[in-house]
């Protein structure tokens, strides 16, 4: 989600010049005291003190053990950021209270776990200081002077806010419920299907929401606002689905006519890739106080009612203001990013730039491949080639923002030198069914590529993914043909290149093709490649 701003930072190019932390393993590593418990449920309940801008609660939370792992370590390990305090632990019926210690953010019980313990935090939580981007918690006012409360923790992790498993290598698998308590005169949205509300006292009401399908700790968040509810009915591939709008009161017209371009997403996403992968928890549109964000089921939306990316075009081609990004990309996420999810976040291109790429598909199915191509394309003035695009394992930390717009454009490539594109749909449309609810590494997204386009792409994964710069293809013209070959890239690196429609063999030792009065040679502009011509 964090696109744009991420390509103004300037971060070594090279992975061993930074410096990590003993806190960004702990955060980072699937180590000792997580891997030997596998989560199966949240049932999560919060207060929200809007006044005082506090939170208190409780995170239930089931589990199940892996028996051939259970030896390793005898502690069981959440997370909470500072300055939320976890109040106690207590084990399956609350009749015991469990030991634990603090490391850092992360708190190590131990005393007895079986499979089920309940943590009891309270505190003030990280404010985000510019939502999404620099997240956390976010308390406003609506343009009605109202309050508007909610959370965006992509990156920081759902721990800003509660305790957790905070990693997104393992998803609760039966599904979370979530009890937020807050004034009675707001109301308050989430994830999945609402349960109902509770009048508590103090003018207090308790909402309650159930997801029943796996989700990412990140992705679950209460929106608490003046709502009002628009609903309709999506006939997609799967049956009906259902579709809710929830609007800051006053916004309604301009809600139902703008937030059209959700249905038309669903459809041309369901036909790129499959079913969408919620329908029992139903698809949400959230009117947010920040731009957006992928939360499962339950997509925030803050772009203003613009079409574009707030009122402008990221590919400079005047395409991208056809639709509106917003609801575009983030519903892209609910394929990639929740029902596809990398295990470690320095994996984050199989959300990100899949889910860029879903803006070229969506723009090639309603307005055609000539506007999808000019897209995709215009996307690469963003791109920096700062720094590899696959970030360090085990230490929380993402790559470069390209993953964004040169992941789309490899991916355009890809699809480009394949050459057939009904087949390229069916292979994206396997994987997420290959990999449907499931964590990923990229080893698997690109062995599942290469196997299923029966084309050997590791070569091409290593150059977009592991190095910082496309591949350079050198071109030398004589009276009568071109010569190309590859330069600067990866040892053997072999992708062949497109003249218009034709696919010519290209590898690091010169090649050729007869050029003259009968013959030309165009580069086909969806190869995303650096020319050196001579």
């Amino acid at each position: 989600m964090r696109y744009l701003l991420i390509l103004l930072l300037t971060l070594s190019t090279s992975w061993s010049f930074c410096q990590f932390t003993h806190g960004d393993s702990l955060r980072g590593t699937y180590g000792s005291a997580r891997n030997w418990w596998d989560l199966k449920n949240y049932d999560l309940s919060v207060t929200f003190d809007i006044e005082k801008k506090e939170i208190h609660g409780k995170n239930r939370i089931q589990f199940s053990l892996v028996v051939d792992e259970r030896s390793i370590s005898s502690e069981l390990q959440l997370d909470l950021q500072e300055p939320m305090v976890l109040d106690s632990v207590m084990n399956k019926g609350n009749t015991k209270k469990l030991l634990f210690r603090k490391d850092g953010n992360a708190y190590f019980i131990s005393g007895g776990f079986d499979d089920e313990i309940t943590a009891y935090f309270h505190g003030k939580p990280r404010v985000a200081k510019r939502a999404p981007w620099d997240g956390g918690i976010v308390w406003t006012k609506d343009h009605n002077g109202k309050p508007w409360v909610s959370v965006a923790c992509q990156g920081q992790g759902a721990s800003v806010w509660f305790p957790c498993k905070d990693s997104q290598f393992d998803e609760p698998d039966n599904g979370v419920s979530m009890h937020y308590t807050c004034p009675s005169d707001l109301v308050c949205v989430s994830n999945g299907l609402f349960l109902g509300k509770e009048i508590n006292n103090m003018n207090q009401s308790t909402y309650s929401w159930k997801v029943s399908n796996p989700i990412n700790n990140y992705c679950m968040i209460p929106y608490i606002g003046d709502y009002v509810n628009l609903h309709e009915h999506f006939a997609g591939e799967k049956g009906n689905l259902e579709i809710d709008y929830w609007v800051l009161r006053g916004n309604e017209e301009k809600a139902r006519t703008h937030f059209q371009d959700a249905p038309k997403t669903l459809k041309a996403l369901e036909y790129w890739f499959g079913p969408y992968p919620f329908y029992e928890d139903g698809y949400k549109l959230v009117e947010a106080p920040y731009l957006g964000m992928e939360h499962q089921s339950a997509v925030a939306y803050g772009n203003g009612y613009k079409n574009g990316y707030m009122g402008s075009d990221l590919s400079g081609t005047g395409v991208g203001l056809k639709w509106d990004f917003i609801i575009v990309h983030e519903s892209g996420h609910e394929w990639y990013g929740n029902n596809i999810t990398s295990k470690d976040i320095a994996d984050m291109w199989i959300h990100e730039g899949f889910t860029c790429y879903s803006e070229t598909l969506f723009t090639d199915y309603w307005f055609g491949k000539e506007d999808a191509d000019k897209y995709c394309q215009g996307l690469r003035k963003n791109i920096a080639n700062d720094k590899p695009i696959i970030g360090p394992y085990g230490v929380n930390t993402e790559g470069s923002g390209d993953m964004y717009y040169k992941g789309a454009n490899m991916i355009h490539t890809i699809r480009t030198i394949y050459g057939n594109d009904s087949l390229f749909r069916m292979m994206l449309r396997k994987m997420n069914a290959r990999f449907y609810h499931q964590t990923v590494t990229t080893a698997q997204i690109e062995q599942f590529m290469s196997a299923e386009l029966g084309m050997d792409l590791s070569k091409v994964f290593d150059q977009y993914l592991r190095t910082k710069n496309p591949p350079t293809l050198q071109l030398k013209y004589s009276k009568n043909k071109v010569k190309f070959r590859w330069i600067n890239c990866v040892k053997d690196f072999n992708m062949p290149i497109m003249n218009g429609k034709q696919k010519l063999a290209c590898s690091s030792k010169w090649g050729s093709y007869a050029i003259g009065h009968d013959y030309s040679f165009e580069l086909n502009p969806n190869i995303y490649v650096i020319h050196h011509k001579k």
